[in-house]
Parts: C-alpha cells; sequence; structure tokens
C-alpha cells in the first residue's frame, strides 16, 4: 500500500468515526436529506457578470477593500470558498475577511484570511476538518461553519499589503429562510497576537461579554528559542468566575494530542502546520468544541499559558518556564448580540512575526561561484524563483559548489535553504562561512522544492560563503545532483535582548 493510499484509508476512517459520532449524539448526518425544505438556496460569487467570459475573480489593489457580499435576511451562510492569487509572500496573513451581521458597526469576523481557514503565518498548507477544509497544496480554503443573519450580511475582503492581489475568487453558498428560531445565535471569529507574549500574564484566547458558547481555538506560534511551548494549560472563566471551572494539564493536551506536537489532522482536533522545536520553528493547531462546546450565560474568558523548557547557556534546563514567543490565535464562538467592540487588528506587516528577505539567488550567483570540475548551470524549474535555479551535475561523491554572498548590515536571523528534490539527487553537507550548518538528503521520488532551516544565526555586514559538499546519495537515489534555489532569512521582529536568558527575564526586581 503507497504512502497516498494509506493516507486515504486513514483519512476516510477519521471522517467516518466523526460521522459515527456526530449520528450518535445528534442523529444520523443525511437524517432529513429526502425532505422538501423551506428555505431559497442563494450564492454570491466572483463570477463575470458576462456569463459568456471568463475572468471570474476580483482584483484588490494595495490599501483597498472589496465588498464580496450584501445579503438581505433571513438567512444562513452555510459555505465559503477562496482561491487567491497575490504577489505578495504570506499573502493570506496580510489579507483581512470582515463579516457584518445585521449592520452592525464592528464586524463579527474580523481575521486574517490564512488564519481564519485554520493556518497562520500566512502559510499556505493543505489540512482536513469537518469545519474547515483546505486543498490544492493549501490554496483552495473551504469553511462550513453556519452562520445565521436575521436581517443581512456584509462581507469584505481587505488587501493589507503593498502589493496587489491580482485575482480573489471566491463563493459564498447561503440559504434564505422566511425566519430564524428565537434562539439562534451569530458566528464570531476573532484574530489577536503577542510578538512576543507578555511575561507574567497568560496568553489571551478571547474575552467575551454575552450569551453564547464557545467553539473553537486555532493556535499559532513561532518560537523565539528552542525547546518546547507546549506545558503551558489552558483556562475558561465562565460567567466572571475568579477561578476557572474548565482547567487544562497541557497545551497539547488542550488540542487533543499528547507528548509534544507532531503534524496531523482530523474533525476536531490537529496540528496542521509543524516544523519542529528550533529556535524560528512554526506550528498551527486546532480545537474545535464541537461536541463539547463551552456554555456561557453572561461572559467568558479563555486564557492559555506560554510556558515549556529552556536549555540554558550553562546547560542547564528548566522543564516548565515561562516563553517569549510569538504567538496569534482566533477564538470562534456564537453568541447573542451586541458583542464586545475588540481591540483594533494589527496592519497587515505587523501581523508576520518576521521580516522575510532574500539573501542569495542561485541562478544569479552563477557567474560568481566556484565549483570542483562538473557541470553547473542554470535550469528552468517551475516553482523556483524567477522559474530558474542553479542546477549542479557531479558525476561523483566529491563534488563542491561555493557561493559568495554579502550582506549589507548585521542582521541575527533565522536562515532556511531553498532546494530541489529530486530522484537523482544526493545528500550534501551546507557550510555557511566555514562552519557545518547541516547535512540535507535531497532525494526524492517526485520533484519538489523545499525549505530546510538551518537555525538563527548572526550574519556581520560584509561578505559571506555558502558551500555545498556532497556527501554521496541515498540509495534509492540514481545520483548525486544538486539543485539550489535560495538562501532566505527571517529576521524575527523581536529577539531577546542580547545576553538575557529567560530566567533573566523572569526575575523580579
Amino acid at each position: 500500500m503507497n504512502t497516498n493510499t494509506l493516507r486515504l484509508v486513514v483519512v476516510t476512517a477519521i471522517m467516518a468515526s466523526a460521522a459515527i459520532h456526530i449520528a450518535t449524539a445528534q442523529g444520523n448526518p443525511l437524517d432529513g436529506l429526502e425532505r422538501l425544505k423551506n428555505f431559497e438556496t442563494r450564492r454570491a460569487s466572483s463570477c463575470n457578470t458576462n456569463l459568456s467570459a471568463n475572468g471570474d475573480a476580483r482584483p484588490i489593489k494595495p490599501g483597498d477593500t472589496l465588498t464580496i457580499a450584501e445579503l438581505e435576511g433571513p438567512g444562513v451562510i452555510t459555505h465559503i470558498w477562496f482561491t487567491i492569487a497575490h504577489d505578495a509572500k504570506f499573502y493570506s496573513r496580510l489579507m483581512t475577511l470582515r463579516i457584518y451581521w445585521d449592520g452592525e458597526e464592528h464586524p463579527s469576523v474580523e481575521c486574517p484570511i490564512g488564519d481564519f481557514f485554520g493556518i497562520g503565518h500566512g502559510v499556505d498548507q493543505p489540512f482536513m476538518s469537518l469545519p474547515i477544509r483546505v486543498t490544492s497544496d493549501g490554496r483552495a480554503r473551504n469553511c462550513y461553519w453556519p452562520m445565521p443573519f436575521r436581517k443581512s450580511a456584509r462581507i469584505t475582503v481587505s488587501n493589507d499589503s503593498d502589493k496587489p492581489c491580482r485575482a480573489l475568487f471566491y463563493y459564498i453558498d447561503w440559504q434564505k429562510h422566511e425566519s430564524l428560531p428565537a434562539d439562534t445565535a451569530c458566528f464570531h471569529a476573532m484574530y489577536r497576537q503577542e510578538h512576543p507574549t507578555v511575561m507574567g500574564h497568560n496568553y489571551l484566547l478571547a474575552d467575551i461579554v454575552g450569551r453564547g458558547h464557545y467553539v473553537g481555538t486555532i493556535q499559532s506560534v513561532y518560537h523565539s528559542s528552542p525547546g518546547w511551548y507546549g506545558e503551558g494549560d489552558d483556562f475558561f472563566f465562565i460567567d466572571g468566575e475568579k477561578e476557572p471551572t474548565l482547567r487544562g494539564t497541557g497545551t497539547e493536551d488542550y488540542f487533543c494530542d499528547a507528548w509534544g506536537f507532531r503534524q496531523q489532522d482530523g474533525p476536531f482536533y490537529g496540528t496542521p502546520l509543524w516544523e519542529g522545536y528550533s529556535t524560528g520553528n512554526r506550528g498551527t493547531a486546532y480545537r474545535f468544541h464541537i461536541p463539547d462546546p463551552v456554555v456561557f450565560k453572561k461572559s467568558l474568558r479563555v486564557e492559555i499559558e506560554d510556558k515549556g523548557s529552556q536549555v540554558f547557556p550553562d546547560k542547564t534546563k528548566n522543564g516548565f518556564i515561562e516563553r517569549d514567543d510569538l504567538m496569534s490565535s482566533v477564538a470562534l464562538w456564537y453568541q447573542t448580540e451586541p458583542h464586545k467592540p475588540w481591540p483594533a487588528l494589527p496592519a497587515g506587516p505587523d501581523r508576520l512575526p518576521f521580516q522575510d528577505t532574500t539573501l542569495l539567488v542561485g541562478w544569479k550567483a552563477l557567474a560568481q561561484a566556484k565549483h570542483s570540475e562538473h557541470s553547473l548551470t542554470t535550469q528552468h524549474i517551475a516553482g523556483a524563483t524567477d522559474g530558474k535555479q542553479m542546477f549542479f551535475r557531479p558525476e561523483y561523491e566529491k563534488g563542491w559548489v561555493e557561493i559568495p554572498f554579502h550582506v549589507e548590515k548585521e542582521i541575527t536571523a533565522d536562515l532556511t535553504l531553498r532546494m530541489l528534490r529530486a530522484g537523482d539527487y544526493g545528500k550534501y553537507r551546507v557550510l555557511l562561512d566555514g562552519t557545518a550548518v547541516g547535512t540535507f538528503d535531497l532525494f526524492s521520488p517526485n520533484l519538489k522544492i523545499a525549505g530546510d532551516a538551518l537555525g538563527r544565526h548572526t550574519l556581520k555586514a560584509g561578505d559571506h560563503v555558502l558551500r555545498f559538499e556532497c556527501v554521496g546519495h541515498n540509495a534509492a537515489s540514481k545520483g548525486c545532483f544538486l539543485g539550489f534555489d535560495c538562501l532566505q532569512a527571517r529576521v524575527p521582529v523581536y529577539a531577546r535582548p542580547a545576553g538575557k536568558d529567560l530566567r533573566e527575564l523572569q526575575a523580579k526586581p
């Protein structure tokens, strides 16, 4: 059984399990499909008004806001689908979805598009859950949260980047009803972030006033230092209580996993993005309280600790210390209106945990590169920078390439190599200014470009050298080739003060 077949079997089993759970708790999820419906089926979409033409998308200029739907109720939005072509990296963190119910001044949904659809950091990443599914390598985003409204619904999308959104394709599928039950509540989704988390305080997921029920958390983290951030407990303070009725036992426990995180997805919980435990690694986890909504009559405050492990410069370790990671989240709930106004959403660029720059592009540095007596050329590769890569083809296992590059001013950054994987590629040791920073097996049965983290480094202003040394190849590989796209630097928006560790930051005056 190959990997794709195995994944299909596992996903089918998971969804079948979810269906059984729902059937047990609420009846057969297909029950009622045979009965005639008392609503009108409606849709707002990016369809071209000239039905004989194509061009079914809307552009959004930098800084502009596009109203994509104005609906007259009573009604229920049942499905939202987006796919986007955008010139900015991390565009899904830089575009904002807002939904206003019944003419309200403050939106009940205000969230970066990627985070709303379950993935943080502006990353395109596929995953499957019950209310959200993302496909097409992370570019097709679907939401199935039911969103009722009594009088009206207005939906807008803002491009909060300095680059154009070339095309926003969308469907808003909804039902037009004659009336809604008196106990119908409105859907809410609120984004917030702390870059970094505030020492001495738990991270605030939600602070809600009104009557309703909490249905989900999407949490994203960017590691400020190596270690495990997930020892923090979750706390739900219901209706103004001083001590939380619901108390957790750890971050991965709240997100229904155990013994750390690994990349996985499922109907009610998952970690669709998980890069690891090193400085600069990113992760996103979700927990949907669909079978277990948290009910509140007056208010709800939801907090989670940012605590975990840390190894200090003197080699000692603390397994439960407050950390200073860069954290963001989306809280999801239903409540009666009006809702409490939220703090202003950070500007688009301020939502990114780092500033991204490319230090070196392989094909552009071809003339300056030194190498062993083997072919070094430019190759056209879809998905690489400008559609090209530096292509090195040694005939034996001792080939090497050395590429100079220049840094204008000193930076401390999380470095990432983008290299090609293929069936005839080798293993390469990578050195930065003469120091080994990793060894990578570039074999893959399928052609793809992948990023490899080199860790956090301080590069002084001036000249530097990146070197690749072939050290053999995978037994399944047919060669020792190397495809180098670029060297990227993520400069975090927060770096711990020089010479300080977490113990010193938490020391009392």
